[in-house]
């Protein structure tokens, strides 16, 4: 699966390895190819549904992550992603098996928004699951043990749709679960200065938590548009050559 081509015959592809999931992916979620202004390819991962991968550091489906990101290159991707912020735990193992650009989680932006932001402020994290982001996950990522956290919440609409493959949220339901997450996180945490989301699926709504609350917010999506314009850099017209 592919979207529009862009501006640039020549554009280059990312790769999305997916989650095999049911729910509705609204614009802005890394599933939906109309999220991008240059072309995706996808892959669905079988076995990999949400229940196996979110607080389960399940080394089995590494294999089948390798053997899709395989896939995806000799199709001809220039990088991967993925659509899971927890597979931050296979970074390094698909790096050096695909031997293309890999950026497996939104986690990857904490250590750089920590330096945009002054001494004393802390960037925080929104997460499907506020229980099961810690240890490896973290770590992997480059994240500090002690980052706040705060999950979307076991009994929201938002959790439950996806878990359960529920397609008929309404998409102002889903944005009142992201908002109440973000505020939660910054009641508990006043000194938060940024945020990132792990949870791929929050990126329709980083605006409305910018908006909300005047913070920068990073996701899924300024990870891949970084990760596209470092394979493709944007080419500006050249002066006319001086006249002989």
């Amino acid at each position: 699966m592919t979207n529009h081509p862009g501006e640039d015959g020549n554009e280059v592809t990312i790769g999305i390895l997916m989650l095999n999931t049911r729910f509705r992916r609204w614009p802005g979620d890394i599933g939906n190819p109309e999220t991008f202004p240059f072309p995706v390819r996808y892959r669905v991962i079988e076995d990999a549904r949400p229940v196996r991968v979110t607080g389960l550091h399940d080394k089995a489906l590494l294999e089948p992550f390798i053997a899709a990101g395989h896939e995806l290159a000799a199709e001809g991707v220039a990088g991967i992603t993925t659509t899971c912020g927890f597979l931050s735990v296979f970074q390094d193992a698909l790096v050096e098996a695909l031997g293309i650009p890999v950026a497996t989680s939104a986690l990857l932006q904490v250590p750089l928004a920590q330096r945009l932001i002054p001494e004393g402020r802390r960037v925080g994290v929104l997460t499907f699951d506020g229980d099961a982001l810690i240890g490896a996950y973290l770590e992997d990522a480059g994240v500090p043990a002690d980052t706040p956290v705060e999950g979307i919440g076991a009994s929201s609409r938002f959790v439950r749709s996806i878990l359960e493959g529920d397609d008929t949220v309404p998409f102002e339901v889903l944005r009142a679960d992201a908002l109440a997450a973000a505020e939660r996180l910054i009641a508990q945490t006043p000194s938060i200065g940024a945020i990132v989301s792990e949870c791929t699926n929050l990126a329709p709504f980083s605006t409305d938590i910018a908006d909300r609350f005047g913070l920068p917010v990073f996701d899924i999506n300024t990870l891949v548009h970084w990760l596209h314009d470092g394979m493709r850099p944007r080419r500006y017209p050249r002066p006319l050559p001086a006249p002989a």
